[in-house]
């Protein structure tokens, strides 16, 4: 009997029950109406519901992007200095370093007394194949747009000559004293990670990386390959000013280098599990004398590379110590097009070490620890007197350090040699640039008897008639070296023989012959030898 009046009136209280819920949220509706009820989301964060709460409620109408920015750079600054917010518009460009290309004309240009020269022009790029030469100066694109005068930066130049690869571009050109029109299908353009690939005598060779992108591997096997046929048995790698870049792509060339099934680096994060790269085929270089140069500026995949190459004893590394950068980024493309490079793990050297160096004291600091470097007088003095961080034992027996960056093994100091303030500003100013820019456009058919930088190196050479054209070319720019010393005006003329060579052969010209007087070129080249 009493389960059956359970049975009549449970459907009735459920229904009772319903009703006065409904009745009881319609009325705390009525007055809560104006209040924070619709915050009360489980499915959000406290930073979303501040969010909304502003776009719904704010009284003035607000650019949330204006907003959405900060909030998040707030975010990313209360954790390490290397995760980074990325405007949509800047997207592009930071993913065109790493990509390795872009797409545009081909040319280098630089604003030079407001109109646009061009300085450089690749060879069999887009502009080479439709007839631009080094010296034009564009003055119109399109027919409508005009790229002379004050107004115009090298970023509005840029985005009326960059386009979509297969498009075509029609740009005027003044060409000593007539314009010409000139159409110009806009192509993929290579960003090398490769600055020069020579022989350094007869048996050394010498690479250079600026960065580890996506086809620095590749580039640096061309490379290999051209020296070996050239007789090398010994290499100088240079990673000076390499601030890294793809971590596979430092673990690949890394894998050229050593035997075996050797590790190379190992990652691991709280979310992410330890990941273990070793080496998986046979190397092109595995037995030869290997030196590793490296700079204060050499930092993450260029730290990876040359911390594997030392922990199994197979470089030797000169130079000073390493930036530091021990943290591995993930980059996540937001909603909006822009995107976050997080940090999701750090790497470790094969015997273990993170050489992260710290970021405890917040950003500036850690921003400013390069230039405590100079002021501490490690940078003269010698950073092997200060290993950092936890002591290591090699195969050979060599001590190595963490924490810190990649202490080298044999140090050479930072060039201290101060320039008097006219040389400085002859460099901040582009007065020096423009003048061997001018020099080549009005000596160019001389200087095709040069045909290797080696050639030039031993054969030119600048006398008192070009100091005394600079002299009168600086004045323009207010800037007077008529009274500098000798030795100022040695390095200055240095320097305008690199910047020629430069001109003429690219970077490659011009690290043969800077290399020439480098001292650490010449420390290795006395290790090797």
């Amino acid at each position: 009997m009493v389960k059956k009046k359970v049975q009549v009136w449970l459907p009735l209280i459920f229904a009772i029950m319903m009703a006065l819920g409904m009745i009881i949220g319609y009325k705390l509706r009525q007055n809560t109406s104006g209040g924070d009820s619709f915050l009360h989301n489980n499915n959000t964060t406290p930073l979303e519901e501040a969010i909304n709460l502003i776009k719904n409620k704010y009284v003035d109408n607000v650019n949330m992007d204006s907003l959405e920015e900060p909030a998040i750079n707030g975010l990313l600054d209360h954790l390490d200095p290397h995760s980074v917010f990325i405007p949509a518009q800047d997207l592009d460009a930071m993913n065109e370093d790493l990509q390795g290309n872009f797409q545009g004309i081909g040319i280098e240009f630089q604003m030079i007394h407001d109109t646009v020269n061009v300085m450089n022009v690749i060879p069999d790029g887009p502009s080479f194949k439709a007839g631009v030469q080094t010296g034009d100066k564009i003055i119109t694109v399109n027919d409508k747009v005009n790229l002379t005068g004050n107004n115009i930066s090298a970023d509005d130049v840029r985005k009326q000559l960059r386009g979509p690869d297969g498009s075509d571009v029609m740009i005027a050109v003044l060409r000593g004293t007539s314009v010409k029109k000139i159409k110009i299908t806009r192509g993929i353009i290579p960003l090398y990670s490769l600055d020069a690939a020579y022989m350094l005598n007869n048996t050394t060779g010498y690479i250079k990386l600026n960065k580890f992108a996506e086809t620095t591997y590749q580039e640096f096997m061309q490379a290999m390959e051209k020296l070996q046929k050239q007789n090398m048995q010994q290499l100088v790698l240079d990673l000076r000013d390499n601030g890294g870049g793809i971590m596979q792509e430092a673990v690949e060339i890394a894998d050229e280098f050593l035997d075996e099934d050797k590790l190379i680096v190992y990652t691991q994060g709280e979310h992410s599990k330890r990941t273990d790269y070793h080496c998986s085929k046979d190397g092109v270089f595995e037995k030869g004398k290997l030196i590793v140069l490296v700079d204060e500026t050499s930092a993450s995949a260029s730290e990876i590379l040359a911390g594997a190459l030392q922990d199994w004893d197979r470089a030797t590394i000169i130079g000073r110590r390493t930036f530091g950068k021990g943290l591995v980024q993930q980059q996540f493309n937001l909603s909006d097009k822009s995107a976050i490079r997080l940090t999701v793990a750090r790497y470790y050297t094969p015997l273990g070490r993170n050489i992260q160096k710290p970021y405890d004291k917040g950003r500036e600091q850690y921003e400013e620890e390069l230039v405590n470097r100079f002021h501490d007088g490690e940078l003269v003095a010698g950073d092997t007197s200060k290993p950092k961080g936890k002591a290591f034992k090699t195969p050979g027996g060599h001590l190595v350090y963490g924490g810190g960056g990649i202490t080298p093994d044999i140090f050479v100091p930072f060039d201290t040699t101060t320039q008097p303030k006219p040389v400085i500003d002859l460099f901040a100013k582009g007065t020096i640039r423009n003048f061997i820019y001018n020099y080549y456009i009005e000596h160019e058919d001389q200087l095709q008897q040069y045909k290797t930088p080696e050639q030039f190196h031993q054969q030119f050479h600048f006398g008192e008639n070009e100091w005394s054209a600079l002299q009168n070319f600086a004045v323009k720019d207010s800037v007077q070296i008529k009274d500098i010393n000798s030795s100022a005006k040695n390095f200055v003329i240095q320097q305008m023989e690199n910047l020629l060579a430069r001109q003429i052969w690219r970077s490659e010209g011009f690290y043969e012959l800077s290399n020439a007087d480098d001292p650490m070129i010449k420390k290795a080249l006395t290790v090797l030898q």
